[in-house]
Order: structure tokens, then C-alpha cells, then sequence
């Protein structure tokens, strides 16, 4: 475990290269490009894709920011079973299985900084640069996550310093999944593979994927790409079912513009065992308690975009997106004698032109770029009870339309003078909420809201391994659908606020890359709700305070020495998370570590690879109150820190051109580890037991 570093900043520092990214958010460094190992070389314009925006491409090495990016084969090499996985090698963030979902393959908890995990409500949360909330502004939170991990090629994360072109509920990042690539030669490009996982506790499930693409003479590229799984989790009937679909083309019009989309399918249904009291957790902590319980949902989805570079000093994107969303949970109430069913349809469209204009004044490079996006949701929910004893339903105790019109617009410029990027920017948003209440009796709520979000992105070249830089980022969250009935003269609500300052540094060579970064969030004005369910009410009254230390160190053996093959990495966390309001000011916040840590080695020689990796985090709490001791019910109590190893076998079989198998072992220990719900599941969740898998590959 790596040692916590010094406030006081180093020129040690950021790992992670940004090779190839696609995402159809902006603009990508090229590969190979000088800026990577020249130091302060002028990015040139790229008509490709990447995450922030059209503008003259960023490598990591010269981004102002906190960011980083997990290749496909990193996530191969790391055994991973689902995104949530993949996600805890990141420096500053964590999961929160703190939600009756969790640990199935319907929700998304990912907490940044401190900030809360329970459906990752305070990260902006990307699939190939679209939001994949189903409702952006009126339902941010991952109740639904349409994305699975064979689908995925790399997984992009900025934790500051992109606040200008993403929104909102950016306070937390921007996190952009990107799936795999539509090839770019000629013939067919295939593969498939199948995993099994087997837990010594529990069940056992079977995750399967398929992907074929090919790039015409004639200049259209096709891909289609699957990713299934059936089965059941660690928990006793805890079955799962999901299919993802995607059919992606790229359409080359001239050298200098192309045409992209993607239409895409989703569906999964889970049921999901919910938390345990102290007593029923001694007992058996995988039993399930609550058999009737699960969450489905469906998505479908299209976008199509057009990529130009005009000029060598021109380039313009334009997208445009649709999607449709579903999803439903149903919850065996604490008596068991209901069932509560809540379904909820969405549909979502947006329009986004972005526009760079490179031109010189005297010894400085402007890099000023233009975007503005239209976005429209419109949504429905009902919630109903089903009798248990007779299968009567009910009449909806809450039937509702909600409509959000969101315009934003954004500028920035990318300023280049010698050794230094200055990027000072604003991003200004429009919001037009209402909501239709139709039960007890016809409501309308209506709510405007406009606000300007500045920046300021600093990066200095200090050499050609050496980046310094430091920024401030303004962030907010938008008046949520639901959140809209506490609204009144005499309570207001209004966006949530937070202003985000990094300072840090990366090292990028050869053979070793690290980073450092110092980072403070002061977040106000949040919306907090008092009571549960239909009779939640919610005030902006929250304000909480983080800082912290991210680290990360990642070095490959000399290829020509005794270790060739070899490569070590590490990261740690130290975040400082405080409530700064009300009773319990001071206090941490809920469901968050102050110090996480990974290590790994991979080691590859021939045919034969092995890996050897490690998580840990620190003691978290399950409430405001900081609450130590465990209660009945075992929803409160702190949760003790835990460290879990996994390990695996990588063989490519000679004589078999393509063919590879894989053997793991997740928590090769067995260490028994659980957190606690903070939903209406109430109670104790035990984490994953051992899992051994077995895995083929076939490449054609």
C-alpha cells in the first residue's frame, strides 16, 4: 500500500494515458500524438471523438484535471464481473451498495469524493458520451443502468476540470462509458466469450458476449454487439436476467467528415433480497427475506451524430439523441401483507451542435469553443399496492406527469502561450420544470430556474514528463421531478450548488506513470428531505465540505531486464467528507471511507499471464449521527473497513490463433464484509463471497 502523500503538492504524478477514446463528446488526441512525448506541442484538430467536447484534443497529459481512463485490456487483466468492479480502481471513488438494488445488475451506485453513491446522483453519467439517466434533470439517479461490462471498451473518468461541457449533476464528475469501436479495416473483426461464476456461497451465473464488425470500401463501418446474462448472485434467490444490444455504423462522407450512430436495446430483471436484521444476519447472511422483491426496466435508444474537421483551424460536431426508458420495482411491505409496485416511463431527446475556432493573437493560440444543447424529458410514475392474501390491486395512491425543457449553452477557450493551457470557460442553464400531480386531486407545479457556472482549467508543462495544473469548477444540480412537490412561496427550492478547486500534477514516461491531486469541494444550498415514500418533503438546507488526496503510481519493468513482463500499480485515497450544517456538523458524512487503497501486479510472458490485485477501504458510518453502535433492525452502526484479494490465469492456447482461457478467484480470502440499506429494505447486506470463474475467448 502506497504511502498517503504530503498536502503539499509534489511533481509526482498522473497515470493514465488517454490513447483512443471515441466518445462522441468531443475531440480525441491522436495516437501516437507528438503532445504526448514532446511536451508543450499545440494539439492539433482531429475530427474523432472524445470526452470533452469539440475542441483542439487534450491528451491526459496535458488535461487540466483529475482524470482517468481504463482501458479494455486493464479491465480483462482485473477479473472484473461488473462495472462496479472496474470502478473501485479509480482513485476517488467508491461504491455504495447502500440500496435494496444493489449488488444485481440493475442499479449504478457510485459514490466521488465523498459525495453520495446510492444510485450515483451527483456524477454526470455517460454511455458513449449520452447521459444514461433516464431523465438528465428530472431523475438523475441510476435506479436504472443500461450498461454492461463485456459492451464496454474503456471507461473515462474526469473528476474535475469538465464542469463547462457536461451537465448537470457534475459535482461528481463526468463518467463516460464507452463501448466497443466499429473497426476500421477491412474483413470481419469477431469475437466471442463465456464466463462462468460460481460463489461458495449462493448461486452461480453464466455471462456471455458477442461482437462482429466490419469497414467497407465503400466507407461504412458496421458493428453489432451482445452482452447477456442469466442466473443468480451471492444471495439465496437473487436470479437475474439481462440482454444488451447494440447495432453501431460510422459513415466516412469525405477525409474530413463522417456520420456515426448507434441504435441500441436493454432489459434486465432482477430480484432483489434487500437488507437483514441483526438477528436474521447472525443467522444466515444470504437468506433472503424478501422472495417477491425485484426491479426490471427497458431501454430503447438511437443517436446519430456528424463529425467535420472544416479547416485545419475549423471543426464542428452536431448530435442528435432519443430514448425510451422503463422501469418498475416492486417491495413487499415490513407487515408482508402488500406489495408496492411503482412504475415509471421516460422519454428523452436532445440536440447538440458544438463548434471550435483555432486562431493566433501575437504569441498565444486560441482554441474557443461553442456548444449548446436542447434537451426534453417526459416522464410518468404511479405507485400501487396489490393485496397479498387476495391479488386485489388497489387503487394508485400517487399518479403523475412530469415535463422538463432544459437549454444550456457553453463557451470556452483553450489559450496556449509556451508551456502553458489556460481555459477559462461558462456554462449557463435554462430550466422550465412542471409537474402534474393527479392524485389526491389535480396539482400544477411549475418551476424556471437559470444559472451561469464558471471555470477556470490552468495546465503547466513543466517538461516533457511533467504536468502541473490546477483549476475551479462551478457545479449544480437541478429541482428533481419528485422534489418539485415540496415547492411553495414558502419554500423555494432551488438548484444545489458546489464549487470544486484542484491542484495536482502527473508524470507520464515510458515505463512509469503517477499522479497527485489535492482536491476541495464546498457543497451548499443541497436538497434534503425529511420523512419516507409519499410523505417525503424536501428543503434546501444541506451543506457539506471535502477534501482530500488522490494518488496513483503505475510502472512496467524494463522489457529487456529480469522482471520483463512485469507491471505494479497502486493507488490511494484520503477524503475528508464533513456535514457542515445542523445537528450533526462536523460529523462524516453517511456511507463513505476517509482512506481506500489498491495494489496489483500483471505479469505476462508468451502464452501464460497472471494477476494479483487488492481493494481495501476504512470504517464507514450508515448515518448523519455517526451512530457506532449496531440496532435491531441493522440499519444502523458503523461498518467496519474490509480488504478482499483476487487472482487469475491468463492462457492463450498455442496452435488454437485466438483462442484464450481464463481462471479466477474473487476474494480469495472468503473475507466476510457487509454495508447497510439506507431505502425501505432496511438492514444489514453481506458483500460478495468467494467467486471463482472460468473463461473462454475465441478471436476470428
Amino acid at each position: 500500500m502506497p504511502r498517503p502523500l504530503p498536502f503539499a503538492l509534489r511533481p509526482c504524478a498522473l497515470a493514465i494515458t488517454l490513447a483512443s477514446l471515441g466518445l462522441p463528446l468531443g475531440v480525441q488526441a491522436q495516437q501516437g500524438s507528438s503532445a504526448d512525448a514532446a511536451g508543450p506541442v499545440l494539439e492539433a484538430i482531429q475530427v474523432s471523438s472524445n470526452l470533452l467536447g469539440t475542441s483542439m484534443a487534450a491528451s491526459t497529459k496535458n488535461f487540466a484535471g483529475a482524470r482517468s481512463v481504463v482501458q479494455k485490456e486493464e479491465i480483462e487483466n482485473s477479473g472484473a464481473s461488473s462495472v462496479s468492479d472496474v470502478m473501485r480502481r479509480i482513485p476517488g471513488v467508491q461504491i455504495s451498495d447502500n440500496s435494496g438494488s444493489s449488488g444485481s445488475a440493475v442499479s449504478l451506485n457510485i459514490g466521488v469524493r465523498g459525495l453520495p453513491g446510492r444510485y450515483s446522483p451527483r456524477s454526470t453519467v455517460l454511455l458513449d458520451g449520452i447521459p444514461m439517466s433516464v431523465a438528465p434533470y428530472g431523475q438523475p439517479q441510476l435506479s436504472f443502468a443500461p450498461v454492461s461490462l463485456a459492451n464496454v471498451e474503456t471507461v473515462d473518468v474526469v473528476r474535475g476540470g469538465g464542469a463547462v461541457r457536461f451537465g448537470p449533476q457534475n459535482v461528481g464528475g463526468i463518467i463516460n462509458f464507452k463501448t466497443r469501436r466499429v473497426p476500421t479495416t477491412a474483413g470481419v473483426t469477431a469475437d466471442a466469450s463465456v464466463r462462468y461464476n460460481s460463489y461458495g456461497e449462493g448461486g452461480h451465473n453464466t455471462q456471455y458476449s458477442a461482437f462482429a464488425g466490419s469497414q467497407q470500401d465503400s466507407g461504412l463501418g458496421l458493428a453489432v454487439l451482445y452482452s447477456g446474462m442469466t442466473g443468480s448472485d451471492w444471495r439465496a434467490a437473487s436470479d437475474e436476467k439481462l440482454n444488451d444490444f447494440a447495432l453501431k455504423f460510422r459513415y466516412d462522407i469525405s477525409p474530413t467528415a463522417e456520420v456515426y450512430g448507434k441504435l441500441s436495446y436493454y432489459d434486465v430483471t432482477s430480484r432483489t433480497p434487500g437488507g437483514l436484521t441483526q438477528a436474521q444476519y447472525r443467522l444466515d447472511p444470504f437468506q433472503n427475506t424478501r422472495r417477491s422483491d425485484f426491479w426490471s426496466g427497458e431501454r430503447k435508444a438511437l443517436d446519430v451524430g456528424y463529425l467535420n474537421s472544416l479547416s485545419a483551424t475549423q471543426e464542428l460536431e452536431v448530435r442528435a439523441y432519443y430514448n425510451e426508458s422503463s422501469r418498475q420495482s416492486t417491495l413487499i411491505n415490513a407487515a408482508g401483507t402488500g406489495l408496492g409496485h411503482q412504475p415509471r416511463n421516460y422519454e428523452t431527446a436532445a440536440f447538440e451542435p458544438r463548434y471550435t475556432q483555432r486562431f493566433k493573437t501575437g504569441g498565444m493560440t486560441h482554441d474557443v469553443t461553442v456548444g449548446y444543447r436542447y434537451l426534453r424529458e417526459r416522464a410518468d410514475e404511479t405507485i400501487f399496492n396489490v393485496v397479498v392474501a387476495t391479488g386485489v390491486q388497489q387503487a394508485p395512491t400517487r399518479f403523475a406527469d412530469n415535463s422538463t425543457d432544459a437549454q444550456a449553452i457553453y463557451i470556452d477557450n483553450k489559450i496556449a502561450v509556451n508551456a502553458w493551457r489556460i481555459t477559462p470557460g461558462v456554462r449557463y442553464e435554462h430550466i422550465r420544470t412542471q409537474r402534474i400531480n393527479h392524485l389526491p386531486q389535480e396539482e400544477k407545479i411549475e418551476l424556471l430556474n437559470n444559472k451561469a457556472l464558471p471555470s477556470l482549467n490552468v495546465a503547466y508543462l513543466l517538461s516533457n514528463n511533467v504536468t502541473l495544473f490546477a483549476n475551479y469548477n462551478s457545479s449544480f444540480g437541478a429541482v428533481q421531478n419528485t422534489q418539485l412537490n415540496a415547492q411553495s412561496a414558502r419554500n423555494p427550492l432551488q438548484p444545489e450548488l458546489a464549487k470544486t478547486m484542484e491542484l495536482g500534477s502527473r508524470w507520464k514516461s515510458a515505463s512509469l506513470s503517477a499522479e497527485a491531486t489535492l482536491f476541495n469541494i464546498r457543497f451548499d444550498n443541497q436538497i434534503q428531505s425529511v420523512g419516507s415514500g409519499i410523505n417525503a418533503t424536501f428543503f434546501n438546507r444541506g451543506a457539506t465540505h471535502h477534501q482530500g488526496l488522490e494518488t496513483a503510481l503505475d510502472y512496467r519493468f524494463d522489457a529487456s531486464g529480469p522482471w520483463r513482463g512485469l507491471n505494479a500499480y497502486a493507488t490511494y485515497t484520503y477524503t475528508k467528507a464533513t456535514l457542515e450544517e445542523g445537528a450533526h456538523a462536523g460529523n462524516d458524512v453517511p456511507y463513505y471511507s476517509r482512506n481506500t487503497d489498491t495494489v496489483g501486479l500483471h505479469y505476462q510472458r508468451g502464452v501464460l499471464g497472471f494477476d494479483l490485485s487488492s481493494t481495501h477501504q476504512t470504517r464507514q458510518f450508515a448515518d448523519d449521527a455517526n451512530t457506532l453502535q449496531e440496532n435491531r433492525a441493522g440499519d444502523l452502526g458503523a461498518i467496519p473497513g474490509y480488504r478482499t484479494w483476487n487472482t487469475q490465469m491468463k492462457w492463450k492456447v498455442p496452435g488454437q490463433p485466438g483462442l484464450e482461457l481464463l481462471a479466477g478467484v474473487n476474494n480469495l480470502a472468503d473475507k466476510r464484509y457487509f454495508t447497510r440499506t439506507s431505502d425501505g429494505n432496511l438492514g444489514k447486506m453481506v458483500g460478495a463471497p468467494r467467486m471463482v470463474y472460468l473463461q473462454g475467448r475465441l478471436a476470428f
